[in-house]
């Protein structure tokens, strides 16, 4: 297999979130997936494989390195990109295990551009017990989060929860132990723990604990973007039509993440990202 390294949502030629990108030729199982993946040790690695001589439709599955995930964001930016260099700009349709989804990509300066146009939002409250176990996890309480945005639980492709938080300090300290973030998470059926601060009404900065794929920290996750849009949306927030989301700043791996999406509530919203090669 070729393993072709990008990193998805850069910032200024620097940063992004790296994922794998392996074109294949034709279905490989599972098995040999997870074990590349794994391997390659990226948060994520995508695996297209073409569904007709087109190129322009593509079988996608994704991997962590300790499990298979329904949808991922940075991933699909990364393919996006590496279907754009290879077969040219355009729109390419992506099939994935629990739906449908497109991406869009372009080409801008000695980077390119992609959007993913994600799949349907929703969200809605978080149990007593996963909000105990998220703030234990995360030496959290009660004060630390901000009275405008209620914790939740959210989907844009993948689940998520969401922890408002009233302080960027508090946000620049997110610290937790993987072993039990990786219990935490897969006992509530979450793919990340967002912990996010409102800078502005259309911008925002966030973190990504990815502990249930085996990885402390997400520098960007496009799939939580879109879920965290699609929740904005749920509560009435003043979104505008587009936000910002900047994300790895804390990590050293500063990230830009633009989402734009409609007032429809739960209408699939569009995720904007350049990307850049990682030398080997």
């Amino acid at each position: 297999m070729k393993i072709q390294r990008i990193a998805a949502f850069s910032h200024d030629g620097k940063g992004g979130n790296p994922a794998g990108v392996v074109l294949l030729d034709a279905t490989v199982a599972g098995a040999e997936m997870a074990r590349v993946a794994a391997d390659v040790g990226y948060s994520e690695t995508a695996f297209a494989v073409a569904l007709d001589a087109s190129r322009k439709n593509w079988q996608v599955r994704y991997f962590s390195p300790e499990s298979e995930v329904p949808f991922c964001g940075h991933a699909t930016i990364a393919l996006g990109a590496v279907l754009g260099q290879t077969f040219g700009p355009g729109t390419y349709a992506l099939t994935l295990n629990t739906g449908s989804i497109t991406v869009e990509t372009d080409k801008s300066g000695d980077e390119m551009t992609a959007t993913l146009l994600s799949p349907p939002t929703h969200s809605e409250g978080v149990t007593p017990d996963a909000l105990h176990d998220a703030l234990t996890l995360f030496q959290l309480t009660p004060d630390d989060l901000d009275p405008r945005l209620p914790p939740a639980r959210i989907h844009g492709g993948a689940d998520h929860l969401v922890l408002p938080l009233r302080s960027r300090a508090r946000l620049a300290a997110m610290a937790y132990d993987l072993d039990h973030g990786r219990m935490v998470m897969r006992k509530h059926g979450l793919v990340t723990v967002m912990l996010v601060f409102v800078e502005a009404d259309q911008t925002f900065v966030a973190r990504n604990a990815f502990a249930s794929g085996g990885v402390f920290e997400d520098p960007a996750t496009g799939a939580a973007a879109a879920a965290f849009a699609g929740y904005l949306r749920d509560q009435g927030w003043p979104h505008g039509g587009s936000l910002t989301i900047r994300q790895g700043e804390d990590m050293g791996s500063p990230s830009l993440i633009s989402v734009s999406l409609d007032t429809v509530k739960g209408a699939p919203v569009r995720v904007s990202g350049t990307a850049r090669r990682i030398d080997p």
